[in-house]
């Protein structure tokens, strides 16, 4: 069965009638980039009797007929890219003299700014017919009405409509959506055999780019005859009509992608902080509703014909703004790994949940020392205290118990070391190092002192944003790892669903129930025991686990920047209640329907700023009046700790 359109209640006023607008709009690029609008005026304006002259016949040919890319709107129908007429400026290389093309190129480069060196290198470099148009430039309003003014100026010039990408948030999605740009001489011959042309729009990076075949449409086919100067004698003859490319319903939400955008730069701005990310999802079926990258792009840049100069520029930015935290990029995850080891420990049997295990300042193996990440001890800890005050030296323990291969086994299962398949470009894959990669890798066995190091998400081990969100969102879910994804719906260009994207499994967890129910209370311990501040005085009910992760280039002193995560859920029942004042039963439950994670990097701070970000998002998705943030451990400070 057919699902139904999206109704108008879906979506907010201003976006409500959305297949009228599509379809008129489709029809209007079509006409126009097919050679009406402009070049009709043109024709009929100044050529005349001139044009009459040319009426011999000469060719019968097929040519294209271009179709509007489909759209993309967020879950409640938000329109996020639309399709916006622009002009654009083309040569007909047949109908340019050479004596004047110098000339033509140069008044061209006076109204556009394009240098005529590029201008005539382009015409030069073109080994098509000499009655194909060659693409120069977009233009302005202003420039087409000069150049239809007093065509006779610009001899070979067309100037024609045609579609453009518009990103109607600019920065906010730039790394979800991506962009379309013109396709290259390399893009070109590997897909003009699947119905590509030299001049289409193509999808580079993020949505554009994963979602093209989907988004772009098929080109309609029509038979024209031509002069010997190449223009249309009549109206051409359609032999297969275009179909517009289909639409896209995202899972995400603008709203909640602008509190998180919030949240972010806010703490990112008082520290200094040159890049990091936040994350939200629904936990129960994989559905990303926010996904912010700092520092971003203006995705409408490439839309327009973005310069050499400014990509440039955007390339060599130390910060790599295009680059997507989330996932194009792979880090320690610092002790939010903990969830792997005591989950591994608890399910091998290595302790239960009374088991209790000494902590000491430091673990020694010959001449090295180990820390406690306080410098005292926390003394004996069981499984829900450990976890609590994230004791360096309980989980070395743990880890140690574990065997390095084991600790990979549950790493595994929480969805590390293997890029998540989300559907965007560049995700990167993660380590999660074992004996084996050990000796593939660095020809050399496993020590103790590594395996202590893995235990604490440290070492070797190396995690990408999207993969810890995914891990914490299966222990709040109850052991299900989703792929996360990023669009619903597919719709056609008359707004109903032509499909329905549904959650991907990748796998069961081969675990009791019983140890999730213990390391999600244990999440909750993390919170009521204060590791996080003030976050348990919000009034509604937070689990999860803070990180802190040694990482980078050291500083005068041969110190690594860190860089800080934390790792949320809260529970479908979110408000605390009379009956369960700790919130330790609402967070046992398997019914959370959101996770968030925040990730800062190079830090450096006095506290967890990863923490502030997440306090501050929750305060702002949930409408609270009261505001915890602590903006004293946004300062930058020696979180190490130690006499230097």
């Amino acid at each position: 069965m057919t699902d139904a359109p999206i109704r108008m209640a879906d979506r907010p006023a201003p976006q409500r009638n959305l297949a009228p607008r599509f379809i008129a709009f489709g029809i209007a690029i079509i006409l126009a980039v097919a050679g009406l609008g402009l070049r009709l005026f043109q024709l009929q304006l100044e050529e005349g009797s001139t044009y009459a002259a040319y009426q011999e016949y000469e060719l019968t040919t097929e040519r294209a007929i271009p179709v509007a890319r489909g759209l993309i709107y967020d879950r409640k129908g938000r329109l996020l890219v639309e399709n916006v007429p622009t002009f654009v400026l083309r040569v007909m290389p047949a109908e340019l003299p050479l004596d004047d093309r110098l000339e033509v190129a140069d008044r061209i480069s006076d109204l556009t700014g394009v240098k005529t060196r590029k201008i005539i290198e382009r015409l030069d470099s073109h080994t098509g017919s000499q009655f194909e148009l060659v693409r120069i430039t977009d233009i302005d309003t202003r420039t087409a009405r000069v150049i239809a003014e007093d065509p006779r100026l610009f001899p070979g010039v067309q100037v024609d409509l045609e579609a453009r990408r518009n990103y109607t948030g600019g920065k906010l999605m730039a790394h979800v959506l991506g962009w379309t740009g013109r396709i290259n001489a390399t893009e070109y011959q590997a897909l003009k055999d699947e119905g590509y042309y030299p001049e289409d729009l193509l999808g580079k990076a993020g949505i554009e780019a994963t979602w093209e075949e989907v988004l772009r449409g098929t080109y309609g086919l029509e038979e024209v005859d031509l002069d010997r100067q190449g223009h249309e004698i009549k109206a051409p003859n359609i032999l297969t009509q275009p179909v517009p490319g289909n639409s896209l319903q995202l899972t995400i939400d603008t709203k909640v992608q602008k509190n998180a955008q919030k949240a972010l730069k806010w703490a990112m701005d008082k520290i200094g902080v040159k890049r990091g990310t936040f994350l939200a999802m629904n936990p129960q079926n994989g559905e990303i509703l926010a996904m912010v990258s700092l520092p971003s792009y203006d995705n409408n840049q490439f839309a327009q014909g973005i310069s050499m100069a400014d990509y440039t520029k955007l390339l060599k930015d130390p910060s790599k703004p295009m680059l997507n935290v989330a996932i194009n990029e792979q880090y320690p995850p610092g002790s939010t790994y903990k969830l792997v080891t005591a989950t591994g420990a608890l399910a091998d049997g290595k302790i239960n949940q009374t088991t209790r295990l000494k902590t000491e300042p430091f673990l020694e193996i010959g001449d090295w020392k180990y820390w406690e990440w306080n410098r005292e001890g926390w003394g004996p800890l069981n499984i829900y205290d450990g976890f609590g005050h994230s004791s360096d030296t309980f989980f070395y323990q743990l880890a140690a118990k574990l065997t390095i291969d084991r600790l990979a086994y549950w790493a595994h299962q929480y969805g590390f070391g293997k890029p998540t398949g989300i559907d965007l470009p560049g995700e990167a894959s993660g380590i999660v190092p074992t004996n084996a990669w050990k000796r593939r890798t660095k020809n050399e066995i496993y020590f103790t002192g590594e395996l202590y190091q893995a235990g604490i998400g440290q070492g070797y081990n190396m995690s990408t944003p999207i993969q810890v969100l995914n891990a914490y969102a299966t222990l709040a879910n109850g052991g299900t790892l989703y792929k996360p994804q990023l669009v619903r719906k597919v719709l056609d260009s008359d707004g109903n669903v032509v499909e329905r994207v549904q959650p991907e499994v990748i796998r069961q967890m081969d675990v009791d129930k019983s140890v999730l129910r213990t390391m999600r209370a244990a999440a909750r311990r993390v919170v009521t025991i204060r590791h996080t501040d003030n976050l348990v005085d919000l009034p509604i009910v937070v689990a999860g686990k803070s990180g802190t992760a040694e990482f980078g280039e050291r500083d005068k002193q041969g110190r690594l920047p860190f860089s800080n995560w934390f790792a949320a859920f809260v529970p479908k029942q979110a408000r605390k209640t009379a009956s369960d004042p700790t919130g330790t039963a609402a967070v046992r439950r398997e019914d959370s329907d959101l996770v968030v994670l925040a990730y800062l990097d190079d830090t450096r701070t006095k506290g967890n700023a990863a923490t502030e970000v997440v306090k501050y998002f929750l305060q702002l998705h949930y409408g609270l009046k009261v505001d915890l943030r602590n903006h004293d451990y946004l300062v930058r400070d020696n979180f190490y700790n130690r006499n230097s």
